[in-house]
C-alpha cells in the first residue's frame, strides 16, 4: 500500500471528491488538474457514481415525461435502450470525449426520430458536449450538436408526416427557438469553462516551471556552497599532509605544526558544512554566522603560511560598507583565485589589490607563474562559481596570462544598485603574509561573465 497524502482532483469530475473539502479550487477544479505530473500510463478513473445518478435521473425523468405526453410513442424496449446507451456512454466522457458526444447525439437523434417523448435525454448530450469542449475538441462537439439540431428540425417540420407517432403535427417554431437558445447557452457555458480551464492549465504550467527553476537554482546554490566550504580546506589539508609526511622523521616539530593546521582546517570545514546543512533543514532561518566578506581577507593571509604562498594585499580608495552580495562575491573571487595559484602556479608569491572606485569594486589578483602543468585535482567548478557570482551582480571578470608571465584575474563588481550594506570590507593596504587557501560557504547565488580562468593551467 502506497504511503503519503492522497492525491486529489486528478481522476474524475468534482463530485468524485465529496469525501472532503474542495481545497485548491483557486487553481481550477480538481477534476481539471489533468495528468501532466502523473505517469504516462496513468489513466483517469471512470465516473461511475455520477454516471449512475445521471442514468437513474434520465430513466425516471423520461418515464415522468411520457405520462405528460400521451400523444407521443410509449417508452418500449428500444426507447429504454437508447436512453441507457446515451447515459452509459458518459462513463468515457473524460477518456474519449469525441466518441461520447457523437454517441449521445446519435442516440438522442434516433430517440426523437422514432417519436418518443421529449425529456431529460438531452442531458446526456449536454454533458457529452461540455466534456468535449472543455477537453479541446470544439469542432467535433459543435458538429455533433449541430447535427442533432438539424435532425430535430427536419423531423419536426418535414419528415414528421412519415414518422411516428401517427397524426403528429409540425413542431412550433417558437419552441424550436427556445431549444436553440438552450443549446447556445450550453455552448456558451462550455466555451467559458474551456477558456477558464486553459487559463488554469497555463497558470499550473507556469507554477511548475517556476518551481523547477527554483529547484535548479537551489541545487546550483547548494553545489556552489559545498564547493566553497570544502574545496579550499581540502587543498590546505592536502598541502599540509604532504609537508607532514615529508618532515615526519627529520623534523617532527614541523610535522606537528602541519598536523595542527590540518586539524584547524578540517574543523573549520566541518563547521561550515554543518551550517549549510542546518540552513537546508530549516529554510528561512537566519544563518548562525554571517557570510564572509572582504573584512576576512586577513584570515586568508594568515592561513597562507602553511601552503607556502606569500600574499600581498593592497587597498585603494576609501573603504566603505559593501552590499552583502557584493561583499561575499568579492571574498569568494579572491579566495578562488588564490586557490588556483596554490593548485596551478609554480609561483609562491601573489598580490591582491582591492580598489574602491566610485560605484564599482575592482579586484585584481596576480601571480608570477609559471603554470605547473600538474594535475591539481580541481574540477573547474570553482571557476564556474566565480563567473556566476560576478554575473549575478551585473559585473565582469577577465582572466588570462600576463605578457610578462604569470596570471591575472580582474573583477569588476557594480555597487550602485546592490541592495543593503554589510560590514566594512577591505584589508590593510600593503599587508602581506603566506596564503593557505580557505574557501568558506557561499550564501549568495550569483553568476559571472566573460572569461576562462585557470582551467588552462
Amino acid at each position: 500500500m502506497r504511503g503519503g497524502p492522497p492525491r486529489r482532483g486528478r481522476h474524475g469530475p468534482p463530485w468524485r471528491t465529496w469525501g472532503g473539502p474542495p481545497r485548491g479550487w483557486r487553481h481550477g477544479p480538481p477534476w481539471w488538474n489533468r495528468r501532466d505530473d502523473e505517469d504516462e500510463d496513468s489513466r483517469p478513473r471512470r465516473p461511475w457514481r455520477s454516471t449512475l445518478l445521471i442514468t437513474v435521473f434520465v430513466l425516471v425523468g423520461s418515464n415522468f415525461a411520457a405520462h405528460q405526453q400521451p400523444d407521443r410513442e410509449h417508452l418500449d424496449l428500444l426507447a429504454r435502450a437508447l436512453l441507457l446507451t446515451g447515459a452509459v456512454l458518459l462513463l468515457w466522457r473524460q477518456r474519449y470525449p469525441v466518441l461520447v458526444v457523437s454517441g449521445t447525439s446519435a442516440a438522442a437523434a434516433l430517440y426523437f426520430i422514432v417519436g418518443y417523448p421529449y425529456g431529460p435525454v438531452f442531458l446526456t448530450v449536454a454533458l457529452g458536449f461540455f466534456s468535449a469542449v472543455v477537453a479541446g475538441h470544439r469542432r467535433a462537439a459543435w458538429a455533433a450538436l449541430g447535427s442533432l439540431w438539424t435532425a430535430h428540425l427536419l423531423v419536426g417540420h418535414w419528415f414528421y408526416r412519415w414518422l411516428p407517432p401517427s397524426g403528429d403535427t409540425a413542431f412550433p417554431w417558437s419552441e424550436d427557438i427556445a431549444v436553440a437558445t438552450w443549446m447556445v447557452a450550453i455552448g456558451a457555458v462550455s466555451e467559458l469553462a474551456r477558456v477558464r480551464r486553459e487559463q488554469w492549465d497555463r497558470d499550473r504550467a507556469e507554477r511548475r516551471q517556476a518551481a523547477k527553476r527554483r529547484a535548479d537554482e537551489e541545487r546550483l546554490r547548494i553545489a556552489r556552497e559545498l564547493h566553497d566550504v570544502l574545496a579550499h580546506s581540502i587543498s590546505v589539508i592536502n598541502v599540509q599532509a604532504g609537508v607532514g609526511l615529508a618532515l615526519l622523521d627529520s623534523d617532527p616539530e614541523q610535522a606537528r605544526t602541519a598536523l595542527t593546521t590540518i586539524k584547524a582546517a578540517s574543523k573549520e570545514a566541518l563547521g561550515e558544512v554543518r551550517q549549510v546543512l542546518d540552513t537546508l533543514r530549516t529554510p528561512g532561518d537566519a544563518p548562525r554566522a554571517p557570510a564572509p566578506g572582504l573584512d576576512r581577507l586577513p584570515e586568508l593571509v594568515e592561513q597562507a603560511a602553511g601552503a607556502g604562498l606569500t600574499v600581498g594585499v593592497e587597498t585603494r580608495g576609501e573603504r566603505r560598507a559593501l552590499p552583502p552580495g557584493a561583499d561575499l562575491a568579492a571574498f569568494r573571487i579572491v579566495q578562488e583565485a588564490l586557490t588556483n595559484v596554490v593548485r596551478h602556479s609554480g609561483s609562491r608569491h601573489a598580490r591582491v589589490r582591492v580598489d574602491h572606485a566610485g560605484d564599482a569594486l575592482r579586484l585584481r589578483i596576480d601571480d608570477d607563474g609559471p603554470a605547473t602543468g600538474a594535475d591539481a585535482g580541481g574540477s573547474g567548478n570553482g571557476l564556474a562559481g566565480m563567473r556566476e557570482r560576478a554575473a549575478a551582480l551585473g559585473g565582469t571578470i577577465e582572466a588570462g596570462p600576463r605578457e610578462d608571465g604569470g596570471f591575472r584575474v580582474l573583477a569588476v563588481l557594480p555597487l550602485k544598485n546592490s541592495p543593503g550594506a554589510s560590514s566594512a570590507s577591505g584589508a590593510p593596504s600593503g599587508k602581506s603574509a603566506k596564503y593557505g587557501k580557505s574557501e568558506r560557504s557561499a550564501k549568495s547565488g550569483t553568476s559571472e561573465k566573460s572569461l576562462e580562468l585557470k582551467e588552462d593551467r
